[in-house]
């Protein structure tokens, strides 16, 4: 490697999420690519995780949103570059990338981006806001749904663009690895009753996920056999918990809250639902849910259109239609449990074939190495 093989990756914290999950995983590829890694941000527990892999956290206060920590990061981001020789400045998230592409152009280093969301343009300004995730010399969309996104508002073209979907560690999420017992202990803890087709979905407790469509798709008699499971934390809980009781649903849907063995979580699942009201930039927990080979009802928008192919991997039903939903669950459980097997070995067969960490870690070294 030449003596410009440093690469930077910057946001705003190291806490939870996609997003974070990511930055460790490219740290991680970069160590064992040759490379050497930092990431600067505000800290949390994944911090450790960057270090473990060899990689130097830097911790600057990169969460905070006022014009004079924008210039005072830039400023030490700009001497952490040429301090360390850094080539690539990897950013990742909105307001630190305009600390991340001054540095960027102070240092003559290279400036890339991911664009993990579908950003919204609710005020004046916010395109102009938003841009700086196109500003880079390479821009990587993780599904063609935001790549779509990026064309169509920054004529964003493919000398620049690159589509590198987001992946899924497919040696820890195999049903072959998750032991029976590992299971059972978790279905006794959860109060989930053996007899009953669990129907799952796991994600951040917020009302677009569509916890609540789910909640009133299964009060409907198509699914009322169901059994549900809302796996994740968030301010909406106590909402939904209210939901429960006024629906009818005491007894028929628990919340365990955050679970860090989701392996052994999906192996519950006789079904995995994907109901977000606004279109999903990617969605890890289907393709995660996918390669546990369970099959998936999804909303028909955003990049589960790229991750569920209808009738083959899973099912697509219109989003926040409670009725479609709980049509679609009912169906899916009638067929006969072979058929479903079937299905999520398909889906798993997908998910090794297109969505694996490997394959997107291996995508974005060779991004580094076009510009280095």
């Amino acid at each position: 490697m030449p003596a410009s093989a440093a690469v930077l990756q910057v946001l705003p914290a190291l806490r939870s999420g996609g997003v974070e999950r990511g930055t460790v995983e490219i740290a991680r590829a970069l160590v064992a690519g040759g490379f050497r890694a930092f990431v600067a941000s505000a800290g949390g527990a994944l911090a450790e995780e960057v270090e473990a892999a060899g990689a130097q956290h830097v911790t600057l206060p990169l969460h905070r949103k006022s014009p004079l920590a924008l210039w005072r990061n830039a400023a030490a981001l700009s001497g952490l570059i040429r301090e360390e020789g850094i080539g690539i400045v990897h950013a990742r998230s909105r307001f630190p990338a305009w600390s991340a592409l001054i540095a960027a152009r102070r240092s003559g280093a290279h400036f890339v981006t991911t664009y993990h969301g579908v950003y919204s343009e609710d005020f004046p300004g916010k395109r102009f806001y938003n841009s700086v995730m196109a500003r880079g010399e390479r821009v990587i969309a993780i599904s063609e749904h935001v790549a779509g996104v990026i064309r169509g508002r920054y004529g964003v073209g493919p000398d620049r663009l690159r589509l590198i979907p987001r992946g899924v560690e497919v040696d820890s999420f195999d049903p072959a690895r998750v032991s029976p017992a590992r299971a059972e202990a978790l279905r006794r803890r959860w109060g989930i009753p053996a007899e009953r087709p669990v129907v799952m979905l796991p994600g951040r407790l917020t009302r677009w996920k569509g916890q609540g469509v789910l909640l009133r798709a299964l009060a409907r008699p198509e699914a009322a056999g169901a059994f549900g499971v809302l796996v994740g934390e968030g301010a909406y809980r106590a909402e939904l918990e209210r939901d429960i009781a006024a629906l009818g649903l005491t007894g028929r849907v628990v919340m365990p809250g955050v679970e860090r063995d989701m392996p052994a979580a999906l192996t519950l699942a006789d079904l995995v639902i994907h109901a977000s009201t606004k279109p999903e930039p990617f969605g890890r927990t289907v393709i995660e849910a996918q390669a546990m080979e369970r099959p998936v009802i999804a909303s028909d928008l955003g990049a589960p259109r790229e991750t569920v192919e209808q009738g083959v991997t899973g099912w697509r039903v219109a989003p926040d239609d409670p009725a479609a939903l709980a049509a679609a669950i009912g169906q899916a459980l009638a067929l006969p449990e072979a058929e479903r097997q079937a299905m999520g070995r398909r889906a798993r067969m997908a998910v090794e074939a297109r969505y694996t960490t490997a394959a997107m870690q291996e995508a974005t070294l060779a991004v580094y190495r076009e510009l280095l």
